[in-house]
């Protein structure tokens, strides 16, 4: 079995955004998303390879998305009309 690497999900890394196609499981529950060691995929934005561990807080050209799903909105809200 490969090494693992486990990140807190809200590390701006390529492994953590969802324009990233490589190989990852994301824990919901723990707040963690799991990469095999040296593991590399598609920037979808960028159409290159990356470096699961790349950091893009650095880099203004990247769109990085977060994978922490969208907040769920209550029917009904005042706040919505």
């Amino acid at each position: 079995m490969a090494e693992k690497i486990i990140l807190p999900a809200e590390v701006k890394v390529c492994a953590t955004c969802s324009y990233w196609d490589g190989d990852r499981h994301v824990d919901a529950e723990m707040k963690v998303v799991v990469v095999a060691d040296e593991c590399e995929g598609e920037c979808l934005v960028t159409a290159c390879c990356k470096s699961a561990l790349s950091d893009v807080r650095g880099n203004d050209a990247c769109i990085w998305e977060d994978l922490e799903p969208d907040a769920p909105t209550i029917k009904g809200d005042p706040s919505e009309a």
